[in-house]
């Protein structure tokens, strides 16, 4: 049985090329990430860009945001975001890989957060990947759980909007994909004292 699923990943070229020459896969969550991002905070921005240096800190970077990456385990040192002189924060596909979102949350002190998690859906179980302790989900949330998680942390939501995230692979999830939204996409500023 074949199947190939469009990945950042992946080694897959041909997988890459129809990516980014179809806007499907990652290239077409980016280039929403960005569009989102970008009504309200055009660039030069100073971002601080929950984890490591990626594809779309690096498209970002390409677009005129300076953008500053974390290094290290969040959720063991969520202090890591504090005490950074920047614009905005973005957690942009990282929240929900961490065991406790909620302690780098509330520890950011920034005036903006942009985030986006993947939305839990009825049909798919949540990533896990056995082969890499880092690249696993553990939580895929229901819109008004991530917002509660934020507004508990001192955030309020300004804006949200929703998308889905086509693949090219044969079968039932994948048609669905086409039409249910993945991603949860959300800006938040800091709630007063």
């Amino acid at each position: 049985m074949w199947s190939f699923t469009i990945g950042i990943n992946r080694n897959d070229q041909m997988a890459e090329f129809i990516s980014k020459k179809f806007l499907i896969g990652p290239e077409l969550r980016y280039k929403r990430t960005i569009n989102f991002m970008k009504e309200s905070l055009p660039p030069p921005a100073h971002l601080l860009d929950l984890g490591e240096e990626n594809r779309l800190s690096t498209l970002l970077s390409d677009m005129g945001y300076i953008v500053q990456n974390t290094q290290g385990d969040l959720d063991l040192h969520p202090e890591i975001v504090k005490n950074n002189n920047v614009d905005a924060v973005t957690a942009f596909e990282i929240l929900e890989h961490l065991i406790a979102p909620f302690n780098v949350i509330r520890s950011i002190n920034a005036p903006r957060l942009f985030a986006t998690v993947p939305l839990n859906l009825w049909f798919s179980k949540a990533h896990y990947n056995k082969d890499d302790p880092w690249d696993r989900h553990f939580h895929e949330f229901e819109e008004w759980q991530f917002d509660a998680l934020l507004e508990k942390a001192g955030w309020i939501i300004i804006r949200r909007d929703k998308w889905n995230n086509p693949v090219i692979k044969p079968g039932f999830r994948p048609i669905l994909r086409l039409f249910t939204p993945h991603y949860y996409a959300v800006e938040a500023v800091r709630e007063e004292a």
